[in-house]
C-alpha cells in the first residue's frame, strides 16, 4: 500500500503502534513492563559511586542511577526523569534535567528561553510561533520549545498543549518533598505515535489491524539476525551482552566494488534495523572489504542516515582493525525481549 500509514493496536497483551511507510515498516512501539523514558520520579539520593561520577538514588521502581551529582548529599530528595532503558540487571538512567513534552510544545524548566525547531523556515510562521509562545508563557521562568509539528497547526491547539505541559510542569515540581514517588508515567506506544509520528498519514485503530496491515509479517521477519541489503548484500546484527555486533555481507556479487556497494547499503539502512529491534549502547561493525579512500564516505552516509533516525548516537569512528564503532542511546527495550 502506497503512502504512510500508522496503526494502534494491541500485540501479545501489549500496546503497540507501527508506521508503515509505502508498505514496509518504518518504526514500531511495544510496550514493556519496564518505566518509559519520561517517567518522573521523587528519588533519594542513597550513595555516590566512586570513580564514576554518579550516585545511586531510590524509586518505588528500584535502584536508579544518576550522572553529574556534585552538590548532592546523601538522604537528599530530588526529582528525576528516567531518560531510557536499562541493561538487565542495572539501575535506571536518569537525569535532573525534567522535560514536559508534548505533540508540539517542549516545557524545560531548568532551560529558560522561547524557541522554535529549526526545521520551521519560513519567518512568518516562525514569528507567529514567537508570539504564541511569549502569550502562553509570560514573564515565567520557565522555558519552551516549539516543536517542528507546529509549522501546520492550529494556533489553537497549540496554545492548549503549551498550557497543558505548563500545568503539569508546575504540578510536579511543587511535589518535591516527601518519600520516594513515581509522579508521571512515561507516555505508551499509542500516545508517542501522537506525539512523535506528525507527518500526514492514514490512521487505523481496528483490533487485528497488525495482521491485516502487514506489521505481525514484518515482526517476523526480524526475529532473525540477517537483514536483506538492496543488491543481494545482507546485514547480521546479533546482540551480545557486551555490545551488538553488525556483520556487513556483499552476497553473491562479486564485482570489485562489491564491498564499497555493501558497506554504503549499510550505512542507509541501520538506523531503521537498529530502531525496529530496539537496540542501543556500543554497536560495532565489521565492514566488507572497501578502500580506506571511502571511509569518509561511507561515515558522511552514516552521519546522514542517523541525522534524521530520532535517537541519539554518537558515531565513534573506526578502530585500528577496521571496523566502525558506534554509542546508541537505549530509548526503547530490545524487541526479541517484547515478542510473544
Amino acid at each position: 500500500m502506497k503512502g504512510r500509514q500508522i496503526i494502534l493496536d494491541h500485540i501479545g497483551g501489549r500496546e503497540a503502534a507501527a508506521l508503515m511507510v509505502d508498505g514496509r515498516l518504518e518504526d514500531v512501539l511495544i510496550g514493556s513492563d519496564a518505566p518509559a523514558p519520561g517517567t518522573i520520579y521523587r528519588a533519594q539520593a542513597l550513595r555516590p559511586v566512586k570513580g564514576q561520577g554518579g550516585m545511586f538514588l531510590s524509586t518505588p521502581d528500584g535502584s536508579a542511577f544518576l550522572r553529574q551529582v556534585k552538590g548532592i548529599a546523601q538522604g537528599q530528595t530530588l526529582l528525576v526523569q528516567v531518560t531510557g532503558y536499562a541493561e538487565p540487571g542495572k539501575a535506571l538512567p536518569v537525569t535532573e534535567r525534567l522535560l514536559f513534552k508534548s505533540r508540539y510544545a517542549i516545557v524545560t524548566p531548568d532551560a529558560p528561553g522561547l524557541n522554535v525547531s529549526r526545521a520551521i523556515r519560513d519567518d512568518v510562521r516562525r514569528d507567529a510561533l514567537h508570539l504564541i509562545a511569549k502569550s502562553e508563557m509570560g514573564d515565567g521562568n520557565m522555558g519552551l520549545i516549539l516543536r517542528s509539528a507546529c509549522v501546520d497547526a492550529d494556533d489553537d491547539a497549540i496554545a492548549e498543549d503549551i498550557r497543558a505541559m505548563t500545568d503539569l510542569a508546575e504540578t510536579v515540581l511543587s511535589d518535591a518533598a516527601g518519600a520516594p514517588e513515581k509522579l508521571t508515567e512515561g507516555d505508551g506506544p499509542h500516545l508517542l505515535a501522537w506525539r512523535d509520528w506528525t507527518e500526514p498519514a492514514e490512521v487505523e485503530t481496528a483490533p487485528g489491524s497488525f495482521e491485516s496491515h502487514g506489521v505481525l509479517d514484518a515482526l517476523e521477519t526480524l526475529r532473525s539476525p540477517e537483514a536483506p541489503l538492496p543488491g543481494g548484500a545482507s546485514l547480521f546484527i546479533e546482540p551480545t551482552r557486551a555490545l551488538v555486533a553488525v556483520d556487513v555481507n556483499t552476497g553473491a556479487d562479486g564485482s570489485l566494488a562489491a564491498g564499497l556497494k555493501a558497506n554504503f547499503a549499510c550505512a542507509r539502512e541501520l538506523p531503521r534495523h537498529l530502531r525496529l529491534r530496539g537496540l542501543g549502547g556500543q554497536i560495532v561493525i565489521d565492514l566488507a572489504p572497501m578502500p580506506k579512500k571511502d571511509r569518509r564516505g561511507f561515515e558522511s552516509a552514516l552521519r546522514k542516515a542517523f541525522r534524521s533516525d530520532g535517537i541519539d548516537t554518537a558515531l565513534a569512528g573506526f578502530t585500528p582493525l577496521g571496523h566502525y564503532e558506534l554509542q546508541r542511546k537505549r530509548a526503547r527495550p530490545a524487541l526479541f525481549e517484547l515478542l510473544p
